[in-house]
């Protein structure tokens, strides 16, 4: 992981020599082609999510607000999600590759799981093993499990994302998410999201 570490260091170096700032390099996410996309490509609204898979909060967001915002605008047509990591922690970092991992139409079902087993294969005495358990019950193999976990390319994107999401973002918390432009910080319950959802929809 030391590599990883010294890559980082060296993109903050670079966004220091250019002013970025935080928070001001760019007010809001935009979406790029290879993000994972949970609803319609073409739907009006985007929903962008920054979690971390040992996050409770996130997990929280997951078992009991994510149902009603899939069920009311994203299986409908009028939102789509865009998950981006934002690991607090090595687990977590772990956890985010071996979602990426998965092939692309399984990726929210992995995230899902992981989730919804939060409070098992977080605090389990090997997260590696656990994380590995998890992997081959959704289907990938021994040896597409050893290839993720030893992919420092991977690692490296994932926690690039989590620097570009400070510094451009300003995020400093998870979960935070985006409705367009309206900032959204914590497992906040849907009514939240919804005012935030429909106020998006009145601008068109």
């Amino acid at each position: 992981m030391s590599k990883i570490w010294a890559a980082l260091a060296a993109i903050s170096m670079v966004l220091g020599l250019v002013g970025v700032t935080p928070g001001f390099a760019q007010s809001t996410p935009q979406a790029t082609p290879d993000d994972r996309i949970l609803g319609k490509p073409d739907a009006p609204i985007t929903i962008f999510e920054f979690a971390s898979f040992t996050c409770p909060h996130c997990a929280d967001f997951d078992a009991n607000t994510l149902p009603k915002l899939k069920a009311e605008w994203i299986d409908t047509g009028k939102a789509r999600l865009i998950f981006r990591d934002f690991p607090l922690d090595k687990d977590a970092l772990k956890a985010a590759k071996l979602a990426r991992c998965a092939p692309p139409e399984q990726f929210y079902n992995f995230v899902d799981a992981l989730f919804r087993n939060q409070k098992t294969w977080a605090v389990s005495g090997n997260v590696d093993d656990a994380l590995a358990r998890m992997a081959k019950l959704g289907g990938m193999s021994d040896a597409t499990v050893t290839a993720c976990m030893n992919n420092e390319a991977l690692a490296l994107q994932i926690s690039s994302t989590e620097l570009q999401a400070k510094t451009d973002y300003g995020i400093e918390s998870t979960p935070t998410f985006f409705i367009n432009d309206t900032k959204l910080v914590g497992a906040l319950p849907y009514d939240a999201f919804a005012k935030a959802l429909n106020q998006a929809a009145s601008k068109g």
